[in-house]
């Protein structure tokens, strides 16, 4: 049991961090969670982790929030999901609440709002660097399917602008088509 506290405790102040300093959405959040659980507490393999990216999008509701119920819920079940989830919506909630209050001059003032748009440009960053990393993991992993498919998906949503749930939906509808076929052609084997 005590092991268990300690392992809620480790979530809490880790998704309490991540969020805390996690500024321009949820596929920000994705960079510092890869860093963290994969490399740093190695609590999540790294192909998990694409796993996890895959459910918190197509998820309803933040990236970020899903993201870290998932990792939750896999390290400590239902009181780890609780935990995350709490952890992750303290720090926008407490800033948030703090901006609304303080709105009328945050508004107006020019340092806030070129600090603001500095933030945008760094954040367009570190999105880029997420998709890098998570395209040279599935580019390495040399499953010619999972290109193709990463491919076409980018096509879909970048030069066709189809919007992204379907590209999502189709996604999850062809990977659970592929499985019940390779199961089936196991089953057989």
């Amino acid at each position: 049991m005590e092991n268990k506290k300690k392992v809620l405790l480790k979530i809490f102040i880790s998704t309490l961090y991540l969020s805390a300093f996690t500024f321009g959405g949820g596929y920000v959040i994705v960079t510092l969670m890869k860093k963290k659980f994969v490399d740093e507490y190695r609590w999540i393999e790294e192909d998990e982790m694409l796993d996890l990216v895959a459910i918190a999008q197509s998820a309803p509701g933040a990236i970020a929030v899903n993201g870290a119920i998932v990792v939750g819920y896999k390290l400590a079940g239902s009181a780890g999901a609780l935990t995350a989830i709490i952890a992750t919506i303290i720090p926008p909630f407490v800033i948030i609440s703090v901006i609304s209050v303080c709105y009328s001059a945050f508004r107006s003032n020019a340092i806030v709002s070129s600090m603001l748009e500095g933030m945008q440009a760094g954040v367009g960053a570190v999105i880029a660097a997420v998709v890098f990393e998570m395209a040279e993991g599935i580019i390495h992993g040399k499953n010619r399917i999972s290109i193709l498919i990463m491919a076409l998906s980018f096509i879909a949503a970048c030069i066709l602008g189809v919007n992204v749930i379907y590209i999502v939906l189709a996604c999850g509808a062809f990977g659970a088509v592929r499985t019940l076929v390779k199961k089936r052609r196991e089953g057989r084997a």
